[in-house]
């Protein structure tokens, strides 16, 4: 018999995973067990790292202010937060003054132990903390991680951690909490901070009290936090809202209604890019391109299970086609309509539409659809989060035979077109069944689930699972894309369904005369046009390779005199394709230089008495360098080539 301490003399050792299960590096072990090192640094070890960092923020807020009632306090991507029940908001001040209390509890060395209590216990003891008590009855949850209460009562046993002085033995604050968390609270170092302060509803419901959430960051070393500021400041330059103002490329008006985008005439131009370039992609690969409505009658959606399983995700219902006599009697009963979240059930309808042979098979139908999903205002996010958005939507009908292959095809067919977008950083994600929420049978499933796995390892890339995260209807690939500041993004990807051609009985006429149900896999490669502009847009911090960017050329003239002579450079390049213009505005050719670069135009295309005289012009680049003396007909086969091979421009385009 052992313990952690025992076992690991590594200080970068912060718990431990016993037989499978995460434990404090305090548990007691046995020689049987299989034990494994969690360090600081890995996913396990930094999730414990800022959950105890949690633990410690509220006990500074209760130093500060003893009348604060705790909510929960779990570890999120790159933080922490911690929800409380205060009179007064806090304030930046308050920010300070708590992060200086945390670094008095810090440097204390205080000890998180861990106790197994009754629920007797624990309500005795935490009589003061109603939300507390609350979370006591939800004792013996999953355990999953699904719910943020989970950090406090989802195993199966009731516990509590004190923080305990070192010095005295005497229990300075305490917690109900699962844990495990760090042997004490020195572990936590310098590397934290507190980032903002938001309000937050308990239990994330509306009808509940709403409370103040503290959020914080906390990582390894000092310089790591500093790094992590440094990608949230960059990130800060790149937010598509703040860019997509800046560049005059769309807004949300009032009076349209939340999360729903118009785009402005520059904004439109890059979307149509955008979409061109897939269509030409979906057109080389032997898609068929469709069209459907943006509405629907219920029935619809009732036979594809959407409207059991996703309702809540559709916008209310509209009451149509009901005619009444002089009288008001009902004379012809109405139908509920709906506004389409998903395009599969017309696609279905599409392949019902008539006979289908194994000849026709694969059968690619692909559409740009609007759909439209009744996103809680609070979850909007610019154009990543909308409730009005068009999917490159495509659905593909094979033979049993066919599956494999095609969804190998499909996947190789994704990750060939986002690199067109200027994309190249990729790994997999396999999301799989949720117990709770699915259609079809066990068997079923397990073999699209297979048949996907089989497909992700034989394309090379890193595969990481996401258990329970598929649609009720079947099993999916998605391309997770890294950005170029190392962001991860979900894409595109690939879904494969027996359960839609079951419950609309699709059918084709096999070789041998019989009727057969096909497959289907469900794909969509940019997700939404909406989200990939965005995604794009910060990609690029708005400095798209030309043939994306909305102007592609500004012709700016040293004086007024020789605006005719870009004039007619510019409508040469307007017979090639280029989107040209001419500044003949009254400003300095200096402020033009400044305002089109801050526009963030590929080519400034400059022009004095010289150029003039030799039929040539000066090159400006957004990084401010410039190349000068260059024939006219050479300058437009540059700008055209580099529009041509979806070049971004940069000093290495001058070689």
């Amino acid at each position: 018999m052992s313990d952690g301490f025992e076992r690991f003399t590594d200080r970068s050792v912060v718990a431990m995973r016993v037989n499978g299960e995460l434990k404090d590096l305090a548990t007691t072990i046995t020689d049987t067990d299989e034990v494994e090192a969690v360090t600081i640094d890995s996913p396990d070890g930094l999730s414990i790292l800022r959950h105890s960092a949690a633990h410690v923020l509220a006990q500074a807020v209760q130093k500060v202010n003893p009348d604060a009632k705790l909510g929960i306090g779990p570890p999120v991507t790159d933080g922490f937060y911690y929800d409380f029940d205060v009179r007064e908001s806090f304030t930046p001040e308050d920010l300070k003054a708590l992060s200086k209390e945390m670094d008095r509890i810090i440097r204390s060395g205080q000890r998180f132990v861990r106790r197994v209590v009754t629920d007797a216990e624990a309500r005795e003891e935490l009589a003061n903390e109603p939300f507390k008590l609350e979370l006591i009855g939800l004792k013996g949850g999953s355990g999953d991680g699904q719910n943020d209460e989970n950090v406090e009562v989802g195993g199966a046993e009731l516990t509590i951690y004190d923080n305990v002085n070192p010095k005295t033995g005497e229990t300075e604050w305490k917690d109900l909490c699962r844990g495990p968390h760090l042997p004490n609270t020195r572990m936590i170092g310098n590397g934290y901070a507190l980032t903002r302060v938001a309000a937050a509803y308990w239990r994330g419901s509306e009808k509940n009290p709403q409370l103040q959430r503290i959020y914080g960051t906390a990582w390894p070393t000092k310089d790591e936090l500093r790094a992590y500021q440094s990608r949230l400041e960059e990130a800060a330059k790149r937010d598509h809202r703040k860019l997509g103002a800046e560049l005059d490329l769309f807004s949300f008006p009032d009076e349209i209604g939340s999360g729903l985008a118009v785009f402005h005439p520059k904004g439109g131009i890059i979307r149509s890019e955008i979409e061109n370039y897939l269509r030409e992609q979906l057109i080389e690969n032997d898609y068929e391109l469709v069209n459907t409505p943006h509405i629907t009658k219920g029935h619809l959606f009732e036979t594809s299970q959407h409207l059991n399983w996703y309702r809540d995700g559709m916008f209310p219902p509209m009451h149509l086609d009901e005619e009444t006599d002089a009288d008001g009697n009902v004379t012809r009963m109405g139908q509920d309509y709906y506004l389409k979240p998903m395009n599969c059930p017309m696609h279905n309808l599409i392949f019902r539409a008539r006979g289908r042979s194994y000849r026709e098979l694969p059968l690619r139908l692909a559409e740009f659809g609007t759909v439209y999903r009744y996103e809680k205002s609070g979850t909007l996010s610019g154009l990543t989060r909308v409730r009005g958005l068009t999917q490159d939507d495509a659905h593909i009908y094979v033979t049993p035979e066919q599956i494999k292959d095609e969804v190998g095809r499909q996947l190789a067919f994704v990750l060939e077109t986002l690199r067109g977008y200027g994309l190249e950083d990729f790994y997999l994600e396999l999301s799989t069944k949720d117990p709770e929420k699915f259609v079809g049978s066990d068997e079923i499933w397990e073999t699209a689930t297979q048949t996907l796995r089989e497909v992700a390892i034989d394309s090379g890339l890193e595969l990481v699972d996401d258990p329970g995260g598929a649609a009720f209807y079947g099993p999916k690939i998605s391309v997770q894309a890294r950005d170029a500041i190392g962001r991860t993004w979900q894409l595109s990807t690939v879904q494969l369904d027996f359960n839609q051609p079951e419950l609309f009985e699709l059918e084709y006429t096999g070789a041998d005369g019989t009727r057969q149900r096909p497959a289907m896999i469900h794909r969509a490669l940019l997700g939404s046009v909406e989200r990939f502009f965005a995604i794009l847009l910060e990609h690029y911090a708005g400095a798209f390779p030309v043939w994306l960017s909305p102007v592609q050329a500004i012709g700016i003239p040293v004086a007024d005199e020789y605006a005719p002579y870009l004039d007619d450079i510019a409508a040469k390049l307007k017979k090639r394709g280029v989107r040209v213009q001419v500044d003949h505005s009254d400003d300095r050719m200096p402020k033009k230089i400044r305002t089109h670069t801050k526009a963030k135009i590929p080519f400034q295309l400059i022009a004095g008495e010289e150029d003039r005289a030799n039929n040539a012009v000066s090159f400006r680049f957004r990084d401010g360098t410039q190349l000068n003396g260059i024939p006219v007909d050479e300058a437009i086969e540059r700008i055209v080539s580099s529009i041509e091979s979806h070049a971004q421009v940069s000093t290495a385009w001058l070689d």
